[in-house]
């Protein structure tokens, strides 16, 4: 028994502390910039339009692992600024990596051109997506710059 929770793992502590060198390794593996992280996975995401119409495009790396037929949500909250946005298609699915226990979900949300801007001149505290039974709390991504003197 012991052989097989070495090769499974049976601690959710265990879990739990790789989780952070999970989620450093996905920003290092990933050249863009993440918009937010949760406890387990990366929120990367940006503005698009098309036809005149706005996108919120997200890409959740990690181990969110989902088939849904009912869309999802994404709730913004900030310095007086609260922003709910829904899936623009209901049915999406994650896809595996090449890295193991890792995830791909690519989720777009349909936004209006005057919540455009609120968005970009918000100061956010949260994004939480809620989808099926997930609900996932990120906070923002915040680089802390460094000064390179080797450039």
């Amino acid at each position: 028994m012991a052989f097989l929770s070495q090769l499974f793992g049976s601690k959710t502590s265990d879990r739990k502390s790789k989780s952070n060198d999970t989620i450093e390794a996905i920003i290092n593996d990933i050249e863009n910039k993440p918009f937010g992280v949760s406890e387990s996975n990366v929120l990367f995401a940006g503005l698009n339009e098309l036809g005149g119409y706005f996108f919120f495009q997200t890409v959740i790396v990690g181990d969110l692992n989902v088939k849904c037929k009912n869309g999802a949500q994404l709730y913004f909250a900030g310095d007086d600024f609260k922003l709910k946005l829904e899936a623009d298609m209901p049915e999406f699915e994650s896809e595996n990596s090449d890295i193991k226990g890792r995830n791909v979900t690519k989720i777009d949300f349909q936004i209006e051109e005057s919540e455009v801007k609120k968005l970009e001149n918000a100061t956010l505290r949260s994004i939480q997506l809620k989808v099926k039974k997930h609900d996932i709390l990120f906070s923002k991504y915040v680089v802390i710059e460094s000064s390179d003197e080797e450039e």
